[in-house]
């Protein structure tokens, strides 16, 4: 009797650790960047926990180009049958809509809100060589010095460009914007000293900032970073504007059952609880969210308003 009570409560057990139910078919999950960058990283750190505990293959496929608009618009037309995911961004669901004229999606009505997944803070960065150690002297040079500096971005209309006009109109300072065809270039020149001022993540500045080519003066995050002990936050510094970090998240098509919906979002906040996937994140630079539909939803709407008014005060527009 005592055995047979034993045999009971260990199935219970395990039935609790098992899907409510399991679908067979495979989940796609749509990265629209290339592979490699932090929108990828992010996606296949959630995509091997969420295949586990929902009991289905996840397949991670990669759809980049246009800023991320090939992609979001594939998902946008796919069946909203609860075997499509997509990984959001700040510039998919922010400053695409803010900056192009015509996007082949809309970042409200063409998808449902899942989860946010992780947050990354953002770094304002000068070359070593810029005669500023701190964050003041920055702000002194700057207005004894209107347009002697430059900055560089990946590109025009990208989130490095929209945090760059954010800083200028929040602190009524001008600096020349650089363009460049990609990250890597961007940054490049910045460690290399052809252009002074960066506005990244602070994962890919992070070993240029410890080799010491270039000097961290702000970053975005609600405390100092463990990593940048040395470094205040914007609000610190009275730029609370400045100091909301970027984000990654989980949309689906509309018209995905809420059920679905439901389904993986709470498979996702389960994942990003296990400490070997926060830990994944975390050496990226990328910190573990997870919030409700409901909540990532108003996320992305304040996002894009936000975005809309800097692409109106630098007058950003793309075809």
């Amino acid at each position: 009797m005592q055995r047979r009570h034993l045999l009971t409560l260990a199935a219970a057990a395990a039935a609790s650790q098992a899907p409510a139910f399991a679908d067979t078919r495979p989940l796609r999950l749509v990265v629209p960047f290339p592979p490699g960058g932090a929108t990828d990283i992010t996606g296949r750190a959630i995509s091997e926990p969420l295949a586990r505990l929902l009991g289905q293959p996840v397949v991670v496929d990669n759809k980049g180009g246009a800023g991320g608009s090939i992609g979001m618009a594939e998902v946008a037309r796919a069946a909203p049958d609860g075997l499509t995911l997509a990984v959001a961004t700040v510039s998919t669901h922010g400053v695409n809509p803010a900056v192009y004229k015509k996007l082949p999606y809309d970042p409200i009505k063409d998808f449902a809100p899942v989860t946010e997944l992780v947050k990354a803070p953002g770094v304002l960065v000068v070359n070593a060589g810029l005669p500023v150690k701190d964050y003041a002297e920055f702000l002194r040079y700057l207005k004894a010095n209107p347009g002697k500096l430059s900055y560089a971005t990946p590109g025009t209309g990208t989130i490095g460009h929209m945090w760059g006009e954010l800083f200028k109109s929040a602190t009524g300072t001008f600096m020349l914007h650089i363009p460049y065809r990609g990250a890597g270039p961007a940054l490049n020149d910045v460690v290399g000293g052809q252009v002074m001022v960066y506005f990244d993540q602070v994962a890919a500045s992070l070993p240029h900032i410890q080799s010491g080519k270039l000097r961290a003066l702000a970053v975005s995050w609600n405390k100092r970073l463990e990593v940048l002990p040395n470094v205040p936050t914007y609000g610190e510094l009275g730029l609370n504007v400045c100091n909301e970090p970027s984000w990654f998240g989980l949309v689906a098509p509309a018209g995905t059952p809420k059920a679905a919906i439901v389904r993986v979002q709470e498979a996702v906040v389960r994942a990003l609880k296990e400490p070997a996937v926060r830990e994944r994140l975390a050496a990226q630079g990328l910190f573990a969210t997870g919030t409700s539909p409901e909540e990532f939803g108003a996320e992305i709407k304040s996002e894009i308003e936000k975005m809309q008014r800097v692409s109106a005060y630098a007058k950003i527009t793309l075809d």
